[in-house]
């Protein structure tokens, strides 16, 4: 162990970190490549990133649930950064809208299958007083990756006069690399305590996930509608005048921020509380809206973004440990399915919204919807506390 931390932890760390390289080189560029390279609307966008999210969270409910039944967590997530390797060619060679939204689409499934499964890995890693720690250090990690993948992107777009399908191949890389590190360098623990659980998606085993679960479950999902798709922070920086070859700067700067933020804000959730930590992520959220909205060019907007870097750093580690506090061990997977099941579907819902209200009323109204959900996620998150 590094810093308390098992080597399981760190490896899964790498892992993310690694595919998130690639996924970023993508998404940094793919919301300005759908509209002046295959002319989709804003609307359009907002649909291909929401229902793109939205699957993700769906499938990780069975998923996790199936972890849970045969007592596996290493195969399911071996299978889902498979699964999101093999599509990362099919970006390049993409000549429609149509293929990349099918290529978004089983990416993501990708996605959903190892995402409740891993989190639930890096819980059943970690001794109980240490998870907050943990879940900070895999998101650091994560998000390490995705501020190196828009570097890179940032770097081949110069190095190819803006080519951009070819950064797409060069995504393919750091992709296999993912799937490399978890085969050979993360083992999964013995199963000790209950044995696996035979309904996880049964109306028994739903309530035993307990009150405190479903309270924890309601801010999240809350929150999510107040954080649409980080694709309407690229068009917010192209809407102030950034030229596309440094559009990447937008994950990048959100994501530095990010990754100096988790750890430190997981470690301080072991020591103060979680809620504390999570009512500080949700004010900046708030924050960032409003620079986003009401600031007037580039340094508004990029205020904003690093405001939202900070948020996620402080919420996104909390409540995923907040889950593996709150659930028996033998439904963990379960547990986790579940949470993103619901914030996956506020996200598509606060996605779609995005891109009406950018549409018919311009940005601002977006970032101040953002805004005012967000505040309604504060107000509600006392009660969260109050059920734990």
């Amino acid at each position: 162990m590094r810093q308390g931390l098992p080597r399981g932890v760190w490896a899964l760390g790498l892992v993310s970190l690694f595919m998130d390289v690639s996924s970023e080189m993508i998404h940094a560029l793919l919301p300005v490549y759908l509209v002046s390279g295959l002319g989709a609307t804003m609307l359009a966008v907002g649909l291909i990133e929401g229902i793109a999210e939205a699957t993700a969270q769906v499938v990780k409910v069975f998923s996790g649930a199936l972890s849970d039944r045969i007592g596996r967590r290493k195969p399911l997530a071996l299978a889902g950064y498979g699964l999101a390797a093999l599509t990362k060619p099919v970006f390049p060679l993409a000549g429609s809208l149509g293929w990349i939204v099918a290529a978004r689409f089983v990416d993501r499934v990708g996605k959903g299958i190892r995402g409740a499964p891993r989190d639930a890995l890096v819980a059943d890693l970690t001794p109980e007083a240490r998870r907050g720690a943990a879940f900070g250090l895999r998101q650091t990690l994560d998000t390490v990756g995705a501020v190196l993948g828009p570097l890179i992107a940032i770097a081949l777009m110069w190095l190819t006069a803006d080519n951009i399908p070819l950064v797409f191949w060069a995504a393919v890389l750091p992709a296999v690399i993912a799937v490399a590190v978890l085969v050979v360098w993360v083992r999964e623990p013995p199963r000790t305590g209950s044995p696996p659980e035979r309904a996880p998606l049964s109306r028994a085993a739903m309530a035993r996930l307990g009150p405190a679960f479903w309270a924890v479950t309601g801010v999240a999902a809350l929150f999510a509608l107040a954080r649409f798709s980080e694709a309407f922070l690229v068009l917010k920086a192209d809407h102030a005048g950034l030229t596309t070859a440094l559009i990447p700067l937008v994950l990048i700067v959100m994501n530095v921020v990010y990754a100096l933020a988790a750890y430190p804000a997981g470690a301080l959730s072991d020591a103060v509380g979680r809620v504390p930590v999570l009512a500080v992520g949700v004010v900046l959220l708030v924050a960032g809206d409003l620079a986003m909205a009401l600031a007037p060019g580039l340094a508004g907007a990029f205020a904003g973004i690093a405001l939202w870097g900070a948020s996620m750093g402080f919420t996104q580690g909390a409540f995923a440990a907040m889950v593996a506090d709150t659930v028996p061990a033998a439904l963990r997977g379960t547990g986790f399915g579940v949470l993103n099941l619901a914030t996956g579907l506020a996200t598509l819902a606060a996605s779609l919204v995005a891109g009406v209200l950018w549409d018919a009323l311009g940005p601002s109204a977006t970032f101040l919807a953002g805004a005012g959900l967000g505040l309604a996620a504060l107000i509600v998150l006392p009660v969260a506390a109050r059920r734990r």
